[in-house]
């Protein structure tokens, strides 16, 4: 991925550090820091990449797993069969190389032929591809908009404390994107499964990003949903901590000169800047462009 400022020159965007795009640009670079192979191994299915392995794996697998399962070169491996990658999520558990979830993600081809089922948490070791789902919860008062703005629990695994929207989760295996948001308002914000069906789907992101954690590359399906004033939600699951009904300007202003939210929330929030023209039009070209149309690195060849 382009740094920040080959970025901005890139998009022709003013690199002095006042532009007020510049923290949004920033927002949208820090989930594509992700440059492949970046020290990872390419993790074929057939004559598709499917992921990026950690080559920290590499022992575990290779006295664990046998032939059968998956085959290692010194610079790819490859998955011998779909059905395999709950072995491996099961292998890898009990060497203790990652903290499972008990969670079943499907991984997908490109194309989305679902190929098996992998352990939620070594999805990021993987670097296979993960779904998720994030709910803009709207309030219209009068002509002002609101956002509900969840606050994560101090126990949550990842960016505890944060900032989040009203609802957002993984999508577990079977499960369509709107069935997702069904499942997830009920259980993170008690919202009612017949209201949670009026969410509408509005855009689709993908990123690359390094984190702790290790490899993300998610594709974060992003609905709207409208709410009564009357309307209040209800920590269901003990994700959330506390929710907060904000202006969406602060909401805006928030994303601009802090670093309170989850980091991919700042994506689906701009997103929702952009089609509700909070920018300038020639700020909402440049930040449509990062956003919607991100660099993509050529992929090797096996």
């Amino acid at each position: 991925m382009l740094s920040l400022l080959t970025s901005c020159e890139r998009l022709k965007v003013p690199t002095n550090l006042s532009s007020p795009i510049l923290p949004f640009l920033r927002c949208i670079e820090r989930c594509h820091n992700a440059s492949l192979p970046q020290g990872r191994l390419p993790f074929y299915y057939g004559e598709t990449i499917i992921g990026w392995l950690d080559p920290r794996l590499l022992s575990a697998l290779k006295t664990s797993l046998s032939p059968d399962t998956i085959t290692i070169t010194p610079d790819h491996i490859s998955l011998n069969k779909g059905e395999f990658l709950r072995d491996i999520s099961r292998s890898l558990a009990e060497q203790q190389c990652y903290r499972p979830f008990n969670e079943w993600f499907d991984v997908t081809m490109p194309e989305g032929k679902t190929i098996g089922q992998v352990d939620r948490g070594l999805i990021p070791l993987c670097g296979f591809e993960a779904a998720g789902v994030h709910l803009n919860g709207i309030v219209k008062k009068g002509e002002q908009l609101f956002l509900w703005v969840a606050k994560r629990s101090k126990h949550k695994r990842l960016d505890p404390g944060k900032l989040d929207h009203l609802v957002a989760g993984g999508m577990s295996s079977g499960l369509t994107p709107a069935e997702t948001v069904v499942k997830e308002a009920g259980e993170e914000a008690a919202i009612p499964s017949e209201l949670a069906r009026t969410a509408h789907h509005v855009s689709t992101l993908r990123y690359a990003m390094i984190r702790p954690e290790g490899l993300r590359r998610d594709r974060l399906y992003c609905y709207d949903l409208f709410l009564s004033e009357e309307f209040q939600p209800r920590a269901a699951d003990g994700e959330v901590e506390s929710f907060h009904l904000m202006p969406l300007q602060e909401v805006f202003h928030l994303v601009q000169k802090e670093d309170q939210f989850k980091f991919n929330v700042n994506l689906v929030l701009i997103d929702l800047f952009i089609r509700y023209h909070l920018f300038a039009s020639s700020d909402e070209a440049i930040l449509s462009e990062a956003l919607y149309h991100p660099h993509l690195k050529p992929r090797p060849s096996k």
